[in-house]
């Protein structure tokens, strides 16, 4: 069990220590994973972002992931989908990407995303259950071309870990637990980021 999402950041940072004066950039999923990224990214010396995708609900039951959609607009669907009409899929897969829409100007308004070309990206996540927004996120980030491309997070169930190892270089996650439920099991704090938070963070300098 972590305190909270920065205890977690502490730990992936060790793990990640060898990455320190390669200037890595780490590109955190929003909004948990942002206060973890800035830590990341301040003691690897690295630069900080964020990496826009969004999990697509099931009709009726959003917490169930039945995909992601990228901030390119790609989309990755789950087998699960298919139980649903395509057309609730797709008004579920628009309604995601004007959010990520949005939240890319509220973020970064000032300047453009940061480009992974040729860079060693770091992806961080808090955790992840069944993989799907991680997923996407390596996704979009491989076809960008980036040197060496990185998942990091908390904890996440083994098939899930096996999963993602088959879209980055190297997953680093510190729990693997048969038992996962859901990634907020696994904090003794784990309250929600806020947008506030994330826009503060993303805009300070190194320390």
């Amino acid at each position: 069990m972590f305190r909270d999402r920065l205890d977690a950041a502490e730990r992936l940072a060790r793990r990640l220590s060898h990455l320190k004066g390669h200037d890595p950039l780490i590109l955190a999923i929003p909004r948990g994973a942002v206060p973890m990224g800035r830590l990341i990214a301040d003691a690897l010396e690295g630069d900080l972002d964020v990496v826009l995708v969004r999990k697509l609900g099931a009709p009726g039951n959003p917490e169930f992931a039945i995909g992601a959609v990228s901030e390119d607009g790609s989309v990755a669907l789950e087998e699960t989908a298919r139980r649903y009409r395509e057309e609730a899929v797709t008004r579920e897969t628009e309604r995601q990407r004007e959010l990520l829409e949005e939240r890319r100007r509220r973020y970064t308004p000032v300047r453009a995303p940061i480009d992974p070309k040729g860079r060693i990206v770091v992806v961080v996540d808090d955790g992840s259950a069944t993989g799907a927004t991680m997923a996407a996120a390596l996704s979009t980030l491989r076809s960008r071309g980036p040197q060496t491309l990185i998942a990091a997070m908390g904890a996440a169930p083994p098939d899930t870990v096996a999963r993602l190892e088959t879209l980055a270089d190297e997953v680093v996650c510190l729990e693997t637990p048969w038992n996962f439920q859901a990634v907020g099991q696994f904090f003794a704090d784990f309250r929600q980021v806020e947008d506030d938070e994330v826009i503060a963070l993303l805009g300070s300098e190194h320390g």
